[in-house]
């Protein structure tokens, strides 16, 4: 007999959102000062080439994670949830506190690209172990009825620390000079973030635990539909994570492609952030009243359509009138995106190896395709010299993931396939 699992409240489900937050505005502060944090901490010749070098170190952040999701995924799938949760953020406190104090290369040379590198390597491992035991919380936690909200949760809260991190830009780029910023601004950006990790670890350890380890022995059929279920994953993440990260990167090609000033650039991360975390709200509303496929198709087939165009008219504009309204229109189609695509694969799992393989192929997928997606981008706008050459990039791969949407059946619960949140196998 499958045991129950125990019943948690809405500020424990709150402290997991809230960790989760704080995580990713750790992870992706880094890529909002890619261009300061290049100017401080590499060689070159020229501000392009130390951006390439700080944009390829973001990059490297993702190839870690893939270790990260396996490692941390298969703790959270034989000791639980709780335990791993708190790894991920301890380590992540470790590495962002490092990467913020490391000197610059004017100090010690190459040792300072060689510790960035080091430092988003261990970032990459920490976020790498954050989501499938987070999401596999989320979507334990939840009533049948009130899953797709959970994990929207996730994202609602990931962007919010989107909208932490823009408004952390947009508040230093105005106050500090051009110089100062590059020098000790962003580093201030991520101590504020590593603050607060104290506090969550503290947080977590009062969490409630959703794994139950049950008796008997486990069905082969799993086993067989693994590979199919982590094709489908893989592409449907691989397109998503291009989107969100190709959304993510107008704060730099802001600055580098149009010649905006930071402040502006950041000004729209602040617009990206709000509706992306409104919309992530909204999208897991949706998907459990009408299922999960349909609001993910619209939104797939939505961004698929106005990408090129909304790059080029910010492209032909280069005013904050375009910028902010088109970062807006491509924030409010990644938002209703990622929440209904991450429930349906989530779902798909079963419940007794959810973290490990949600965490390893949503990482596997990051690690490929979002870890190079932002340095793919600056570069093709470099050799082209079209600043609307990341749009391109991003509705090939919005192609490529709709795929892994039609090969997923409907797990919600109009859908053939209904789970039930309280049972320990699958």
């Amino acid at each position: 007999m499958p045991a129950e699992r125990p019943s948690l409240s809405k500020a424990q489900i709150a402290a997991v959102s809230a960790g989760n937050a704080l995580e990713f505005y750790d992870f992706l502060t880094y890529s909002f000062f890619a261009v300061q944090i290049g100017e401080a901490l590499f060689p070159g010749s020229s501000s392009d080439t130390k951006l390439l070098f700080s944009l390829a170190t973001f990059g490297v952040g993702f190839v870690t994670r893939p270790l990260g999701g396996f490692a941390i995924g298969r703790i959270a799938d034989r000791r639980g949830r709780k335990p791993a949760m708190i790894l991920t953020f301890t380590l992540m406190g470790i590495a962002i506190v490092g990467l913020a104090l490391t000197p610059s290369y004017a100090m010690i040379g190459l040792a300072a690209p060689v510790l960035a590198v080091l430092f988003r390597m261990l970032q990459g491992f920490a976020l790498g172990g954050e989501v499938g035991p987070n999401t596999a919380f989320l979507v334990e936690a939840a009533p049948p009825h009130r899953r797709a909200f959970y994990v929207s949760l996730q994202f609602a809260t990931q962007n919010f620390s989107i909208l932490v991190a823009g408004a952390v830009g947009l508040f230093l780029s105005s106050s500090l000079s051009p110089s100062a910023l590059s020098e000790w601004g962003w580093r201030v950006a991520l101590i504020l973030g590593a603050l607060i990790v104290p506090f969550t670890i503290a947080i977590r350890r009062t969490l409630g635990e959703t794994l139950v380890r049950a008796g008997g022995t486990q069905s082969a059929e799993p086993r067989k539909r693994m590979s199919f279920l982590a094709i489908a994953g893989i592409l449907l993440l691989a397109g998503a994570t291009i989107g969100t990260y190709t959304v993510n990167y107008i704060t730099t090609f802001a600055q580098r492609a149009l010649h905006i000033d930071a402040r502006t650039a950041f000004g729209a991360t602040v617009v990206m952030g709000v509706t992306m975390t409104s919309f992530n709200l909204v999208s897991g509303l949706l998907c459990d009243r009408y299922g999960r496929k349909p609001i993910a198709t619209t939104a797939w087939a939505s961004l698929f359509v106005v990408g090129i165009p909304a790059f080029f008219l910010m492209a032909r504009y280069q005013n904050a009138a375009a910028l902010f309204s088109m970062t807006a229109l491509l924030a409010m189609i990644m938002g209703f995106l990622t929440p209904a695509s991450v429930t349906l694969f989530t779902e798909a799992l079963p419940a007794r190896i959810r973290a490990g393989a949600l965490g390893t192929v949503y990482a596997v997928s990051i690690a490929i395709f979002g870890g190079s997606a932002q340095f793919m981008e600056q570069l093709l706008v470099d050799i082209t010299k079209s600043p609307i050459a990341p749009a391109f990039y991003m509705t090939g791969a919005i192609g490529i993931g709709v795929i892994g949407i039609f090969m997923l059946e409907e797990t919600g619960m109009k859908g053939r396939r209904v789970e039930p949140p309280l049972l320990a196998a699958a």
